[in-house]
Formats: structure tokens, C-alpha cells, sequence
């Protein structure tokens, strides 16, 4: 498994869009909202960063491969630096779950306009 598997997988959920920012981290948004960040872009990845719950960033924090995303943990980012920290469908299901977290803060006719349920 590698982390652009994950970028891949990200782009495949409703209304998912991909640019990079900060010059060197491709982010996954929807509805202008990053759920997704990776990086270095361009070369090789060594890490990527998502949005989980609070309960799941003090469990998943404490495993090895994992840290609190800097800039961001305080909104309970993760980053990942073992793409083999879980298995490629635990970690597909985080990232869908961060998609849905920050989906479900748009606004109604935002997601309707997605395409995604609320």
C-alpha cells in the first residue's frame, strides 16, 4: 500500500476536488474544505494527514505510525507516517469518515449541490 493509493481512493468520493497548497502538499477538499492532505508533491510521499473524531485521535495517536498532524491537530487531524501503520482498508474507511466529517459541515444546498447525503 502507498499513500497515493489513499490520494486515489479520496478522489473517488462525492465531490471530491485536488489542488496543492503551501507549494508542496496535495490536498483532497469538498466543498473547499480539505479532508485529505499528502505529500511531498511532487516525488515520493512520506506522509499524509486526515480528520477523525476525537475519540479516534487519542486512540489512534498512541500506535505507532501516527501523530498528531501539525497546524492542525487541534481539529483533530492525524498524519500517518508507515502507510503500513493499518491495513489499507482500515485506513481507506478513516479517510472516507474524514470526508464525511468535514461534508457534514457545509451547508445543506452545498452538499445537495455534491451530491451528498447529509
Amino acid at each position: 500500500m502507498s499513500f497515493k493509493a489513499l490520494a486515489d481512493y479520496a478522489m473517488q468520493l462525492p465531490g471530491a476536488t485536488q489542488d496543492v497548497k503551501w507549494g508542496a502538499d496535495w490536498v483532497a477538499s469538498v466543498g473547499g474544505k480539505m479532508f485529505f492532505v499528502g505529500g511531498p508533491h511532487p516525488g515520493a510521499w512520506t506522509h499524509c494527514s486526515f480528520k477523525v473524531e476525537q475519540h479516534r485521535f487519542l486512540e489512534l495517536t498512541g500506535m505507532p505510525g501516527f501523530a498528531p498532524a501539525p497546524y492542525a491537530a487541534r481539529y483533530h487531524w492525524v498524519a500517518v507516517s508507515d502507510p503500513k501503520a493499518l491495513p489499507l482498508a482500515e485506513l481507506k474507511a478513516l479517510v472516507k469518515r474524514s470526508h464525511a466529517l468535514v461534508a457534514a459541515k457545509l451547508t445543506k444546498k452545498a452538499r445537495a449541490g455534491l451530491s451528498i447525503d447529509a
